[in-house]
């Protein structure tokens, strides 16, 4: 039995991911190469920075870094939780963390609604989050949303992880030898 075509054409979205990276270089450069990949095989990407990073891009690069993005593809930020500074550095890794653990959730959250109502832009289907921003799973869990982890280390880096208690157990860290750090001439 053949069925009737339905008045409405069906609905298509292109997938939306939002991408989340930690606020450092070593964070942010894996997850740009993730989210031109993504955006090269036809989703909808957007790429979060905190406002603090993503000034030190405006400053190093100029407006040309983030404008003119391809179709499909745009650059947002959220503000990371810290004070302000126009110092151009990488803020205090611990201040940081505990900040954006604190303070980020909500400003995600924000985000993916503005962008659901922003015309012309998919809804958001998914989160990736850098492993050090695992917040962001547990907001994009509650908004109903996919969420992953990506996590940009090293193969080496990600192995010295996995076996840091290793290194605890058996006394190597924390350094009881602090001439170790010292290099003589």
């Amino acid at each position: 039995m053949a069925m009737a075509p339905s008045s409405k054409p069906a609905k298509t979205t292109t997938p939306h991911i939002l991408l989340l990276p930690y606020p450092a270089q070593g964070h942010v450069n894996p997850f740009l190469r993730l989210a031109k990949a993504l955006h090269a095989r036809g989703l909808h990407v957007t790429f979060v920075h905190t406002e603090h990073n993503h000034g030190r891009l405006l400053r190093s690069r100029g407006l040309g870094a983030v404008t003119g993005a391809a179709d499909g593809f745009r650059f947002e930020t959220i503000p990371d939780g810290l004070p302000r500074s126009e110092h151009d550095a990488t803020q205090d890794i611990w201040a940081l963390c505990e900040a954006t653990r604190r303070a980020c959730p909500a400003h995600l959250r924000e985000l993916v609604e503005r962008l659901g109502r922003t015309e012309g832009v998919p809804p958001v289907t998914c989160v990736v989050a850098d492993g050090a921003m695992g917040f962001a799973v547990h907001a994009a869990k509650d908004m109903g949303l996919l969420a992953y982890l990506f996590f940009t280390p090293s193969a080496c880096g990600f192995l010295c992880y996995l076996n840091f208690d290793q290194l605890v157990k058996r006394g190597y860290v924390p350094f009881r030898d602090q001439r170790w750090f010292f290099i003589r001439a």
